[in-house]
């Protein structure tokens, strides 16, 4: 079969992105050839895949996305193929798999103003092409509260939903990393047993709450502030971020990192995960924090939050975020050793016994079934 994924722009580091990869290349395992319409690709370009950028001329992003949508409906019909997958929302997709919040829902509380804007019309008609009742689009969903977000506004049929398991790479599991992985990442970064690491990865600081995290490891007690620091891994420009940093005294205390394939040895160099995310419709990265048995602190409107209290690995932050609860809430888990420890134990047994890596292979059975 052909299969041609669509998907507007391709970063190694990005988790729809990773989550894009391993079910494409599932299905070229599978003996079938997949072609990928994109704006734009960063990275190593894939020899099994048929990559075809999509050229775009427009200034907005929506712009852009209705001419890669018009170009690749050409395109597609003059080169078919058997089933077309989007990784984004779009028309005329045979599967589409949802790696963003619900529109509507994320829109609903804007004012008419902003619902008259080209980019709100473009977004909701793109969306609404999706989720509509009575069309045929199957949508894979990462979570339950996903669907009934999506059902909510557009009671779309339950027959047209799948939900998938988690997709973590088994390589990012604790115990396929070098027993002495922890003392080297320590030792190559300078930090003594007695300092605490915490780590944020993402790329979208703002998004993703960057800007939570400075705040809170600058509101530490001065004698745990000092040492405390906070590592930042991932694609964006750190520029506002760092700017925080210093404006707040604790730039000594902050790096950031470009997006590196290493990240397992910094979760199982860190302390303590931050992922204080405003908005989230999965997260991958709270799932591989489990699986490095490394605790962490999340944002309770992460799509894949639930993980944590299921696996009693660390806290989840009440909705509506609040500063001050969080800034609180690590003072608490940096002082009790004990807690952490509990956590490190509880996520390492919730790796062992639950299945979170059949995300891509489940796909795959529903994309070519």
């Amino acid at each position: 079969m052909k299969i041609a994924f669509c998907l507007y722009k391709y970063f190694p580091f990005g988790g729809l992105q990773r989550d894009f990869f391993r079910v494409a290349k599932e299905i070229v395992l599978r003996g079938h050839t997949v072609r990928v319409y994109v704006r734009e690709w960063v990275g190593e370009k894939p020899t099994d895949f048929e990559i075809i950028e999509v050229p775009t001329h427009s200034i907005s992003n929506h712009g852009k996305n209705s001419e890669y949508f018009n170009w690749v409906s050409n395109h597609l019909n003059s080169n078919p193929v058997d089933r077309v997958v989007g990784f984004n929302r779009m028309p005329g997709l045979d599967v589409y798999f949802t790696g963003d919040v619900c529109y509507a829902e994320k829109t609903k509380n804007k004012n008419f103003l902003y619902k008259l804007t080209s980019r709100y019309r473009h977004f909701i008609s793109f969306e609404q092409a999706v989720f509509n009742k009575g069309l045929a689009t199957k949508i894979l969903v990462l979570t339950e509260n996903r669907k009934s977000e999506i059902q909510e506004h557009y009671h779309t049929e339950d027959g047209r939903f799948y939900l998938l398991p988690p997709g973590i790479d088994i390589d990012r599991k604790y115990d396929k990393q070098p027993q002495d992985c922890r003392e080297k990442f320590r030792e190559e970064f300078a930090l003594s047993n007695e300092q605490k690491l915490l780590l944020q990865v993402c790329s979208n600081y703002e998004l993703k709450g960057v800007d939570r995290s400075i705040k809170a490891l600058a509101s530490l007690p001065a004698s745990k502030r000092e040492n405390t620091f906070l590592f930042v891994v991932g694609e964006d420009n750190p520029e506002k971020m760092s700017a925080l940093a210093q404006s707040l005294n604790i730039s000594d205390h902050v790096r950031f990192f470009r997006g590196r394939n290493d990240i397992s040895r910094f979760m199982l160099g860190a302390d303590l995960m931050l992922h204080p995310a405003r908005q989230e419709a999965a997260g991958i990265v709270i799932l591989e924090s489990i699986v490095s048995c490394l605790p962490i602190i999340v944002s309770g409107n992460c799509g894949y939050s639930s993980y944590v209290n299921t696996a009693s690995a660390g806290v989840v932050l009440a909705e509506p975020f609040d500063q001050n609860s969080y800034n609180q809430t690590l003072e608490k888990v940096l002082e009790n050793s004990a807690l952490r420890q509990t956590w490190h134990a509880n996520a390492k047994h919730f790796a062992d016994t639950h299945d979170l890596y059949g995300l891509a292979k489940r796909a795959a059975d529903i994309i070519l079934q």
